[in-house]
């Protein structure tokens, strides 16, 4: 099974082809002003570097947040609209989780910098499987709120006063091992399921709810 996977949700994304035996190749993509532009001619080199086209592919793979909010929604809309075309499925992979893959430790703590002064975090287990939920928040008060037991702290290089493991900026490799033990669970969903990960509400929305 051969799976193209995207992640577009912070200022540097990637895209990456993913069969059995791994990751066949990721490829990094910086774009600050937004990927809306380059992301499918990305792929359409990417493809044609392996003499793939849409149709080989098995399925489709997008991290689902929580990041940039335009982001975020290129991604999945880019995957969605394969998929459809394609007729295939889509599997949606939050970030954290594909950055808890990085880790060694039986529990894994994920920090990303959500801004405003806040984290995203999450503890997931050497499964993947969360221990504690997703959740935007300060993070002394996140800090002292984690499960007890040794911790592996997880970051693409925030700065933490712990000893961290630190994970690439490119996770789309990781997203496609991920999404692709999902297809061989018949985990994979129809195009119009999948739906965003944001873990915190957009300013649109908090602007309006304090209006």
């Amino acid at each position: 099974m051969r799976i193209l996977s995207l992640d577009t949700t912070g200022e540097t994304g990637s895209i990456a082809l993913v069969d059995a035996g791994g990751v066949i190749e990721e490829h990094t993509l910086h774009s600050p002003g937004g990927f809306a532009h380059t992301l499918f001619p990305a792929i359409e080199q990417l493809l044609a570097r392996h003499e793939l086209t849409l149709a080989s592919l098995d399925g489709f793979a997008s991290a689902s947040g929580p990041g940039s909010f335009t982001g975020v929604r290129v991604g999945l809309t880019a995957v969605k609209g394969l998929a459809e075309a394609t007729g295939r499925g889509v599997v949606a992979i939050s970030n954290l989780q594909a950055l808890a893959s990085f880790g060694t430790k039986r529990l894994r703590a994920v920090v990303l910098d959500a801004r405003r002064g806040e984290i995203y975090g999450a503890v997931y287990d050497s499964s993947l499987h969360p221990i504690r939920e997703e959740e935007v928040g300060s993070l002394p008060f996140w800090l002292d709120s984690l499960p007890q037991g040794e911790m592996e702290f997880i970051t693409q290089g925030f700065p933490l006063e712990y000893s961290c493991t630190k994970a690439p900026l490119a996770i789309a490799g990781a997203i496609g091992r991920i999404a692709r033990e999902k297809f061989l669970r018949g985990e994979a969903r129809d195009p119009a399921e999948i739906d965003a990960n944001y873990v915190r509400r957009s300013d649109a929305e908090l602007f309006w709810k304090e209006a």
